[in-house]
């Protein structure tokens, strides 16, 4: 069918390679291309031998728009999968605006000097994607991703318009260490460190740093701590799904992470300002990142379950309506399938299928796009096909 470039070999990366090489029919030829190659090359000698896709990989500075571009133009793929980190999307979008070729990310761009995540640098190339004839599809991971697909599921089968959405997000894996993240830390603390924020009534409300607690019965999981945090979906879904008076984004986090967290913060490690040690300058979150135990390597460890989706509240033929889709995954099955735990699979088995729908042309809108712009129902039946199966309830508890 066609040929990726995958850009990133970290522990979110090796799993949606994994699942591109499960899809040979679609992916028959991919390219790994990360900074590190021998990290590219011990993953793609695990990888032959098991699978009819053809894999190659490439030493790239995905910081450098001149050696993205002459990379893909040698390759010459249908899609560019971007898993390298936020601080890079432009760069790699540029790269495939110069080579006139599709672009899928997992989670949108960041200034590396500001915790601020937000669309605003990526909706810029519109115009410029849409007169190249390409798309760029942007957040297919899980949340931001899958979160998006529920919400366009939502309101084209059960919803006339949706008026609340409250996105859950339980980890309730336990890796056995006082304190470890299970994505990449820089990223994961510049997240949860920053102050929350939630849509209502047409405006944002800023809230402190884990200032709202509320606590949920997670089916197959339990009752867990879960803190309202900004995330990047409720940007484009209060601009997509129509009705919307308020959306929040809740995530889970034990005592023990908390702890840790807050005195990290209070000494000063937690933040992304150069300070000068030892005659050099060095970022103080860059450093911690050093010495925490690598995501990749927590796999083997992890015991337990997530639980990731979406309440709806809205109306159906005038009248009101509740509707909760999520899914379950087990970080141990995980492991057993590709490596991984299941983080890293939640977002790196919907970047896979976010390729195939714009490898095979399921999905061809021109331009820049997120992921629930599209039709929902072939990832809706991908998700299920490829180890994300979803779960559905009528009556589902609410957060108030």
């Amino acid at each position: 069918m066609g040929k990726a470039l995958i850009i990133g070999c970290g522990g979110v990366a090796s799993v949606a390679i994994h699942k591109c090489c499960q899809n040979s029919e679609v992916f028959e030829e991919i390219c790994i291309a990360s900074r590190t190659k021998s990290k590219c090359d011990a993953l793609k000698s695990q990888l032959e031998g098991k699978t009819k896709t053809k894999i190659t990989t490439a030493q790239v500075d995905a910081n450098d728009v001149g050696a993205l571009t002459a990379l893909i133009n040698e390759f010459r793929p249908g899609v560019v999968l971007n898993l390298a980190l936020p601080y890079q999307d432009l760069t790699i979008m540029d790269a495939c605006l110069a080579c006139g070729v599709h672009y899928v990310d997992t989670a949108n761009y960041e200034p590396e000097d500001t915790a601020k995540f937000e669309y605003k640098w990526q909706w810029a190339y519109r115009e410029r994607y849409e007169q190249a004839g390409i798309t760029a599809l942007l957040g297919s991971g899980f949340d931001p991703g899958v979160t998006g697909v529920f919400a366009a599921y939502a309101l084209k089968h059960h919803f006339d318009e949706i008026n609340y959405i409250d996105i859950l997000d339980c980890n309730a894996g336990d890796h056995g260490y006082p304190f470890a993240t299970n994505f990449n830390p820089e990223i994961n603390i510049r997240e949860v460190s920053a102050k929350g924020s939630y849509w209502e009534n047409g405006e944002w409300v800023e809230t402190e740093p884990m200032e709202i607690k509320r606590v949920y019965d997670f089916p197959e999981i339990g009752k867990r701590d879960m803190y309202l945090l900004h995330h990047e979906e409720l940007e484009s879904l209060a601009l997509n799904i129509p009705g919307i008076k308020r959306i929040r984004f809740f995530m889970t986090f034990g005592q023990s992470y908390l702890t840790h967290l807050k005195c990290l913060e209070n000494v000063g490690m937690t933040s992304i300002e150069p300070i000068e040690f030892d005659g050099k300058m060095i970022v103080p979150l860059q450093f911690l990142k050093a010495v925490l135990p690598d995501p990749s390597s927590l796999g083997p460890r992890t015991k337990g379950k997530t639980n990731i989706g979406c309440i709806f509240i809205g109306k159906k033929d005038g009248k009101d309506k509740t509707y909760y889709i999520y899914n379950v995954c087990d970080h141990e099955e995980c492991f057993r399938e590709v490596g991984s735990q299941a983080v890293a699979y939640t977002t790196g088995v919907p970047a896979m299928i976010g390729a195939a729908m714009i490898l095979t042309g399921t999905w061809n809108k021109k331009g820049v796009h997120n992921i629930e712009e599209f039709d929902p129902d072939p990832f809706m039946d991908a998700l299920n096909k490829w180890g994300l199966p979803w779960k559905e309830s009528f009556s589902p508890e609410l957060v108030d």
